[in-house]
């Protein structure tokens, strides 16, 4: 694979990139156009293809948060082209590495010496790279460690990332009107993201506090050997969930996985009201006992309780069956307006009635088996029913409290992580762990 001496970190060189990858997709539809007139009957297949693999190819040269926003899309399974969804998911732990010498440039630049120096054994070809940072394992007194490198300008990229992505973003979802606030809070988990020193103190929160759940493991961290751009951990043996996933096993061991991962985000939201906010097969292993081993603890989202309150009452089966209820918290949580007209207010409430009488679906039953087709086919043509409505694309401003973006896509990349394992779950079976 390819290795990268430097990644584009200014706002010219970013912007050149993307300049350049949009002319490729220009020539690709040319291209199909071209033969669509030769073939009638052609589908974008072969177009959807070309253009996920040269999007891909920019993207994962600029690294850092334009690569995360591929990561992201990998898993709205129900909203892209099967090609973009497969492309995307190699941002999750497969990308081009830095080259060794720019490894040790940073080791030298932070620890005053190269890697070697501060380990017994290093290895510096990188055994796998994601959007933010790469792993490389080493040794140190008999363990086995894992070295954990942050791309260099990363962190000074994000705001450019955003200015650029902003303006995209306003025109493909239609968000004209909608204040700041969002692409603030999204900018805020990313800038977090980048300080590995907040994130070994959250990852060290988290496996201490979830310590008391049978079948997840954690490694342990070492501060002293980790800084503000480099974390050491336990290296830890086990398969990506999205490779273990594809194997043959048993129906009680995919269920003992699926519990152990649902019982973990339901523990961290209700007991902890701070949750791990990147659910992706990326930042999961299971190892050969089928533990859930839990690995990054980068983006984390803390609830605050005007929200969770009215939140998780608006989701519970008897606040949808009273229409006063369920409006109450519709307009707690932002939903609603009180300068909306009659029409916007009944648009809006039977919209999110719709699509939370589909979500709160597992928590209509003590077992829920996600290995069963009809939900996540519910979940799917709503994706799309919503995606080509054209009332909701003329809609303008805020709809719902900023906390609803890092909230709804843990849901629903946890509910896309359990279908994949196809677990029949026990859904109240995490509140013993909260007693």
């Amino acid at each position: 694979m390819k290795r990268l001496d430097s990644i584009p970190v200014n706002k010219i060189e970013r912007v050149s990139k993307l300049v350049t990858t949009g002319v490729k997709v220009g020539g690709n539809y040319l291209k199909y156009y071209g033969k669509k007139m030769v073939n009638p009957e052609l589908t974008k297949d072969e177009l959807h293809e070309d253009n996920a693999a040269d999007i891909y190819d920019g993207l994962k040269e600029l690294k850092g948060s334009a690569l995360k926003v591929a990561q992201m899309l990998s898993m709205e399974k129900n909203l892209l082209p099967q090609s973009y969804v497969d492309k995307f998911s190699l941002s999750q732990f497969s990308v081009p590495p830095l080259s060794a010498p720019l490894v040790m440039k940073t080791f030298k630049k932070y620890f005053g010496v190269e890697p070697y120096v501060l380990f017994d054994e290093f290895d510096s070809e990188s055994i796998n790279a994601a959007s933010i940072g790469q792993v490389h394992k080493a040794k140190k007194g008999g363990k086995d460690l894992a070295v954990k490198i942050q791309y260099p300008g990363i962190r000074e990229s994000i705001g450019t990332d955003i200015a650029m992505v902003k303006p995209i973003a306003i025109r493909m979802f239609n968000l004209q009107g909608t204040s700041d606030e969002y692409f603030q809070e999204i900018e805020g988990k990313l800038m977090e993201e980048t300080n590995y020193t907040l994130e070994l103190q959250q990852s060290e929160a988290v496996r201490k506090a979830c310590g008391i759940l049978p079948d997840l493991k954690f490694p342990q961290y070492y501060p002293e050997l980790s800084c503000e751009k480099i974390i050491t951990m336990d290296w830890m043996e086990g398969k990506h969930l999205s490779e273990w996933t594809k194997e043959e096993h048993s129906q009680e061991e995919r269920d003992k996985v699926g519990q152990t991962l649902y019982d973990f985000y339901m523990y961290q939201i209700h007991g902890l009201k701070k949750f791990h906010a990147d659910p992706h097969p990326g930042n999961f292993l299971i190892d050969n006992e089928g533990n859930l081993i839990a690995i990054d603890f980068g983006c984390m989202k803390a609830l605050p309780q005007d929200f969770y309150e009215p939140y998780f009452e608006l989701i519970q089966p008897a606040t949808l069956a009273d229409d006063a209820i369920f409006k109450e918290k519709l307009y707690q949580l932002d939903v609603l307006h009180k300068e909306d007209s009659a029409e916007d207010e009944a648009y809006f409430f039977n919209l999110f009635k719709e699509l939370l009488t589909v979500f709160v679906e597992p928590y209509n039953h003590t077992h829920f088996d996600f290995g069963k087709p009809d939900f996540s086919n519910a979940i799917a043509a709503l994706s799309e029913k919503f995606a080509n409505d054209k009332t909701l694309r003329k809609m303008n401003g805020n709809r719902g409290s900023k906390h609803f973006i890092y909230v709804n896509r843990t849901f629903f990349g946890l509910y896309s992580l359990l279908f994949d394992l196809r677990s029949r779950i026990d859904i109240y079976a995490f509140e013993k762990y909260l007693k």
